[in-house]
């Protein structure tokens, strides 16, 4: 076994996560997409990396995931939305 020095020289090393995901924002759109009309967001999910909204799931039309990109992109906080929805039945 190789011992190799401390290289913090007495500080602690600082991890930063380069895309913090931000559940305050998640939840926020989560929330949106349930209580608007014309989305059955029940099988949907909702992940946040940074500003960037990932909305992953089957939705009934297409219709419906355009609206579900109109909501997420109301919310405050949103800058972009990307989208892995197919329609119900669709591969």
């Amino acid at each position: 076994m190789v011992f190799k020095p401390q290289t913090f020289h007495g500080e602690r090393p600082v991890v930063t996560d380069e895309t913090p995901v931000d559940a305050s924002l998640e939840q926020r759109v989560a929330d949106a997409l349930a209580t608007s009309e014309g989305i059955g967001a029940e099988m949907l999910k909702v992940v946040a990396s940074g500003r960037e909204i990932f909305i992953i799931g089957d939705v009934g039309s297409r219709e419906e995931m355009d609206r579900a990109v109109q909501v997420a992109l109301s919310v405050p906080g949103v800058e972009k939305v990307t989208v892995h929805m197919h329609e119900n039945g669709a591969p």
